[in-house]
């Protein structure tokens, strides 16, 4: 039994000695690590904050520019708007003053149609007019023709009276 326990007790003293030996290294070890893992820890977490720190900061910029194009954007919309408004006013101008031309074009064309009517009734007048004349002239001639056709017959008709019945002394002095 003595061995037993001896053999044990060898047992606890190389445990002793091992731990008294090694054991800066074994406690010490894992403080060591510890101490590490803490730093790493701290390491890791600085880290993580700087991270969060650049991605704050990134999200800030990206919200800024998305803030500068939308502004940026909506004056470009206003602008083109007001162009829009712009070149509508000019459009608008543009048809008004192309309308009052017209209005004045067609008045203008209507005067030249009243004086072309008023041309042609004075053509068409004098026209008539010589015609007038022409039928007047005729009628005139043809009235002379009538006339002298009257005059013709009733100098026939007297000369053909005589003739045919010459007077009583005439007839008398040619039978002699």
């Amino acid at each position: 039994m003595g061995e037993n326990i001896l053999g044990g007790g060898w047992l606890a003293v190389i445990v002793i000695i091992v731990v008294l030996m090694f054991g800066g290294r074994l406690f010490g070890g894992d403080a060591g690590r510890t101490e590490a893992a803490i730093n790493d820890a701290v390491n890791n977490q600085s880290t993580q904050n700087g991270i969060r720190d650049v991605l704050l900061s990134s999200a800030n910029n990206n919200y800024e520019t998305a803030q500068l194009i939308n502004q940026h954007t909506m004056m470009m919309m206003q602008q083109h708007g007001a162009d829009q408004i712009s070149m509508l006013q000019s459009m608008n101008a543009m048809n008004l003053a192309n309308a009052n031309q017209f209005s004045e074009l067609r008045s203008q064309i209507s005067a030249i149609g009243h004086q072309m009517e008023i041309c042609c009734c004075d053509i068409k007048t004098k026209m008539l007019e010589y015609r007038l004349d022409d039928s007047e002239r005729r009628n005139l001639a043809q009235d002379n023709q009538i006339s002298n056709y009257n005059q013709t017959q009733t100098l026939l008709g007297t000369l053909g009276r005589w003739v045919a019945n010459p007077p009583v002394a005439e007839a008398a002095a040619a039978a002699y």
